[in-house]
């Protein structure tokens, strides 16, 4: 009998029938691989956002047709900045003010949906947006806009585990996708505007329990905890003052807002930091470590293993946030980094060492390049912004300089894609610039922490965003696909030779990896903003996007979100195959 039953459901598991719905650690590890599932954000850990699938590809990608559309519903729009994930026959999507559905993979309909209570005095910097959850045993878990982690059941969407991160009056709240590294739940915090105190953190998935705690302000106390929740002193971020002077450092930004990536190869998590606050940088002379960086993370201690500085002293707000994502070359691990100030970075993945710095963008005015035996920026001090309290300075406002990229960034939130079919990066690049200056500025809890003003203008008169291919050996834009409007949204790229990403225009495109030609798209009905993602089931290739206009354009663009203003919000995710199986 016993082996009947058994042959039954070897049976069933070969047709399919029987799936797992516990996530591990070693699913996780293999995500990148995996055609089936999408269990992360960033397509795997690494964030190369690259799929071995190739049954769309370049000969049949125009077959594309729509299999169903999912409406988030509501009065509430605004910006739809996430990545869904794929496990189990179901899909799980985060939608703005901090909604979360699990939706049927097969028909599009809802399965449940589980909708946060947000108070009233919530002060997100750059829109209502969350861009994702991460997946663990059955849990489904993922940050709210008032600072918590909230765990669901993936089949009932009940509430598992909730745990406050931190006080969202004094501006922390949460807009990541969470990361499982090795068994262990890693979030950043948002609000660098607000003079809060980046930080990462380590938890037990399965808990909330929290396990260690690394601050990204030097001179702040990292801790770890004991089974008690009893904290540990775990060292000290650096030296108090070395890079900071004063007391700015106890409110010094540098928030982990969008999240790391993790590499099994290294044992390493990488975190990008924001801006240091506030943004007027003669109040806080010194490099402010570490801000607008990436920090390489023990994923066991939390002990910073390196540090590399994309933009020491920030005047600029270009923070260092953006993801750092390892893949292979020339027989080693590196990571490669599109950051906000213009710069594409080359570092290895286990040590932090430069190996190469070049523009991705056609104006870059605040440094002249980057040393590579230093690594640090070759500034043009004639285009920071200067101190209001000094020479043609009113004391109130300092002169007015023109600086590019913008402070939006030459790429800010919308990932980028790694090809190793192609050896090349695909990155969604926006030419801008702004006029900024400097203004007093004290810390107040609770508000805006700046100290400077700015006025965001496009550089060209026929594009502003630009899709491109570059290649991390040579430094070289092999193609470029240009945009009218700013490009916001995230990168795919498949083995079918193709690299998918959306516009504001509501376009979902499929272009050509080698040459950049446009082969497929459709209009999704509002901004797309969001990274596509796509899978395999019962022998189907199956292609998704978020679609909803919004995010940080539209609310601090200046004359460019002028450009932009006809543009209809959204809330949706589209999901696509071919016309017929091939």
């Amino acid at each position: 009998m016993q082996k009947t039953i058994l042959g039954l459901l070897a049976s069933l598991a070969a047709c399919g029938a029987v799936q797992s719905a516990e996530v591990t650690t070693a699913m996780l590890n293999s995500d990148a691989k995996d055609t089936k599932s999408v269990l992360s954000f960033g397509m795997g850990t690494e964030g190369q956002r690259y799929s071995p699938l190739t049954q769309v590809n370049t000969k049949t990608v125009a077959g594309l047709v729509p299999a169903w559309s999912f409406s988030f519903g509501g009065e509430k729009q605004r910006g739809q900045e996430s990545q869904p994930l794929i496990h189990n026959g179901k899909m799980f999507v985060t939608a703005s003010y901090s909604r979360i559905f699990a939706v049927d993979l097969k028909t599009g309909a809802k399965l449940w949906k589980y909708e946060h209570r947000l108070p009233d005095g919530i002060m997100p910097c750059c829109d209502v947006v969350n861009r994702g959850a991460a997946l663990y045993g059955n849990l489904v878990i993922f940050g709210t806009l008032d600072a918590q982690l909230v765990a669901l059941d993936q089949d009932t969407g009940k509430v598992v585990w909730k745990e406050k991160v931190d006080d969202y009056a004094a501006g922390y709240s949460m807009t990541a996708a969470p990361l499982i590294a090795n068994g262990t739940l890693l979030t950043g915090v948002s609000g660098g505007e607000f003079g809060v105190v980046g930080r990462v953190e380590a938890r037990n998935p399965m808990t909330g329990e929290l396990l260690w705690m690394r601050p990204t302000v030097e001179g702040h106390m990292g801790y770890r905890y004991d089974k008690d929740g009893k904290e540990i002193a775990n060292g000290v971020t650096g030296t108090v003052n070395k890079s900071w002077p004063g007391e700015l450092w106890k409110t010094g930004g540098a928030s982990t807002w969008m999240g790391g990536t993790y590499d099994a190869s290294t044992g390493l998590a990488y975190f990008g930091t924001g801006n240091p606050a506030p943004w007027n940088s003669h109040l806080r002379p010194g490099d402010n470590l570490y801000s607008s960086s990436t920090v390489a993370l023990d994923v066991k201690t939390g002990q910073i293993k390196w540090a590399y500085q994309n933009t020491p002293n920030d005047s600029w707000d270009f923070d260092g946030a953006n993801e750092f994502v390892t893949f292979d070359m020339n027989g080693r691990r590196y990571g490669g980094k599109a950051d906000r100030n213009g710069f594409f970075y080359v570092i290895d993945a286990r040590d932090g060492k430069l190996q190469n710095a070049f523009p991705f963008v056609r104006k870059i005015t605040w440094a002249s390049s980057i040393d590579l035996k230093t690594g640090r920026p070759n500034f043009v001090a004639a285009n920071r912004p200067s101190d209001p309290t000094k020479g043609n300075g009113d004391g109130k406002k300092g002169s007015t300089v023109f600086a590019a990229p913008a402070f939006l960034g030459a790429k800010n939130q919308m990932p980028m894609a790694y090809s190793p079919q192609t050896g090349l990066f695909y990155v969604p690049a926006n030419e801008w610039g702004m006029d900024i200056w400097n203004e007093p500025i004290s810390y107040k809890k609770g508000g805006a922490f700046l100290g400077a003003g700015f006025t965001i203008k496009p550089l060209f008169d026929d594009y502003i965003g630009a899709l491109r291919a570059v290649d991390p050996k040579t430094g070289k834009i092999v193609w470029e696909a240009k945009n009218n409007a700013p490009l916001w949204g995230g990168v795919m790229t498949t083995a079918g030779g193709l690299v998918f990403y959306g516009t504001p225009e509501g376009y979902l495109k499929a272009l050509d990896a080698k040459t950049g030609k446009e082969l497929w798209k459709f209009q999704t009905g509002s901004g797309v903003v969001a990274p596509p993602v796509t899978w395999e089931d019962g022998g189907v290739q199956y292609v998704a996007v978020v679609s909803g206009w919004g995010g940080a354009v539209p609310l601090w663009g200046g004359e460019v979100a002028k450009k932009v203003n006809f543009l209809e919000q959204g809330g949706s995710v589209w999901v696509f195959k071919l016309a017929t199986k091939i």
